[in-house]
């Protein structure tokens, strides 16, 4: 089968977290013998302030990490892609949904013109928290949508923006993702995240940097745009700001801490529930201990108390931080629960299966080197 993706960006993953799952995603699909193709805008947004940030030493990064992704990633320039080149014998199309609309509309047209199936693949709150930025789109070429949890799916169909949609989560690539052999805990929190448009900031005080000053905890904190009250409110709390991390060495991070916490925004925990962060997912995977602030795991994807703990206010962060990092018993539970989950149910391997599953459905044909 031949797959096409438009994304933002597979390369950066500055303030850009879509693009761990679609990357996971991309490796399962070629080692099952698929050929895939991934077309970026070259002076994208998240890649500029990578490159602004960190550095051409951080696309060098990427290509080291990833080495699959040469000649699969394909960058256009300001007028566009090749769409004439891009979709020849294309079968399956995907669409991100931090897309160009102008783009979009023209895959939706050529849909109509063509044989391959197309999906736009959502994977952000905007549906909700900005429905007029989503008005944007014009999906009535699409064959359906790839929504990141039950209540999306819902919001597309009850819209009618969609015929068709599918509830797809994101998961954990654990080819990256997975716990450190050797590693040694030497600080006791990190948070890895980043600061945002104030979508956090203040649930980012209660149940990371209260708990943390209160306890008296080492650790760190990474991420972007975090401004200076935010990065004085992270001195204050004893923490350290260390700025962008590359996902991909977020395990070897993760492995130098003893316990993590899980924040989500607040347009998840209010209006979205069943939809974790994918920080979540990974973080299970590397076997670190977790506890979340206030979220409703509303689709079941993991068991709270055996998997994960969960606080619903800044003392009880308190109470279940302080019970991981002195309870040995409880923290090996946790590690080896969490990631048990992952393996059973929430890895890239388990969304490709579901991928071709809707694919057969719409009629693709599926086998591996298959193409139309």
């Amino acid at each position: 089968m031949r797959i096409v993706i438009f994304c933002h960006s597979l390369v950066s993953d500055w303030n850009h977290g879509n693009a761990h799952f679609l990357r996971g995603v991309v490796a399962e699909l070629l080692d099952r013998g698929h050929e895939v193709s991934v077309h970026e805008p070259r002076d994208g947004w998240s890649r500029r302030n990578l490159l602004a940030d960190a550095g051409p030493q951080a696309l060098n990064a990427f290509d080291a990490a990833f080495p699959w992704a040469r000649g699969v990633v394909k960058e256009y320039g300001s007028s566009g892609p090749d769409l004439d080149l891009a979709l020849e014998d294309a079968d399956l199309v995907i669409a991100h949904e931090w897309s160009d609309p102008p783009l979009v509309a023209a895959l939706g047209r050529r849909r109509r013109a063509g044989r391959f199936a197309l999906l736009f693949h959502d994977s952000h709150h905007r549906a909700v928290s900005a429905p007029h930025e989503m008005a944007r789109f014009d999906l009535s070429g699409f064959d359906g949508v790839l929504a990141f949890g039950e209540v999306m799916r819902r919001l597309y169909l009850d819209r009618e923006w969609v015929p068709r949609a599918w509830t797809w989560h994101e998961a954990a690539d654990i080819r990256v993702f997975r716990p450190a052999a050797d590693e040694r805990p030497d600080d006791d929190l990190v948070w890895i995240g980043n600061w945002g448009d104030d979508e956090r900031s203040e649930e980012l005080r209660r149940f990371l940097l209260g708990p943390a000053r209160r306890l008296r905890l080492s650790g760190s904190v990474h991420g972007v745009r975090y401004p200076r009250r935010a990065r004085w409110a992270i001195r204050r709390s004893g923490l350290r700001y260390r700025g962008w991390l590359a996902n991909h060495r977020a395990p070897e991070v993760f492995a130098r801490h003893r316990v993590t916490v899980h924040v989500p925004r607040r347009p998840y925990a209010r209006a979205l529930p069943g939809i974790p962060t994918i920080r979540m997912f990974e973080a299970l995977a590397c076997g670190i201990p977790l506890v979340s602030a206030p979220w409703s795991d509303a689709e079941g994807l993991f068991r709270p108390g055996r998997d994960y703990l969960l606080a619903r206010t800044e003392d009880e962060m308190v109470a279940q931080l302080r019970a991981v990092l002195e309870d040995d018993g409880l923290a090996q539970a946790l590690r080896d629960s969490g990631l048990e989950r992952i393996l059973a149910r929430h890895t890239c391997a388990h969304r490709v299966d579901e991928l071709l599953t809707i694919a057969d459905e719409l009629g693709v044909r599926t086998e591996a080197g298959f193409a139309s």
